[in-house]
């Protein structure tokens, strides 16, 4: 008796969250209209990040915090988000972290490109190359 071959992994769908055919993110969409992932746990926040995130989109995590990681969606490659987008996305990192109690947070933005794992880190652990910080009271 022989095997079975495992066939090819089920779809992934960056726009739904879904990576080879399991949801590791809840998906918002923005006022503007924009795709908004947030990671559901350490592990997923690393396949949203690593995997269905594109150099373009643009990440969001609380500083200093343990929390989901959140990924707006740029597929025109908006060199600007509309400011709304922004906010709604800042908030919901703040909503999905341990500081969703605290009146206000710091949240760190970057785009993808600028998010990297350092070799060996737990999951979730991520370094960035630049950024900037918004403040956001959790929604």
């Amino acid at each position: 008796m022989t095997a079975a071959r495992p066939g090819p992994p089920p779809p992934s769908d960056p726009e739904q969250g879904i990576w080879e055919g399991r949801s590791v993110a809840r998906r918002f969409v923005s006022p503007d209209g924009l795709t908004v992932l947030v990671g559901r746990s350490a592990a997923n926040n690393d396949l949203l990040t690593f995997e269905l995130g594109e150099p373009r989109d643009v990440w969001l995590h609380v500083a200093a915090e343990s929390g989901s990681h959140v990924l707006i969606r740029n597929p025109d490659g908006l060199e600007r988000l509309p400011r709304d987008t922004l906010r709604f996305a800042a908030a919901l990192a703040a909503r999905y972290s341990k500081a969703k109690h605290a009146s206000r947070v710091t949240v760190h933005v970057a785009t993808r490109a600028d998010v990297s794992k350092p070799r060996g880190s737990p999951p979730g652990e991520v370094m960035l190359r630049r950024f900037g910080t918004v403040h956001a009271s959790p929604v």
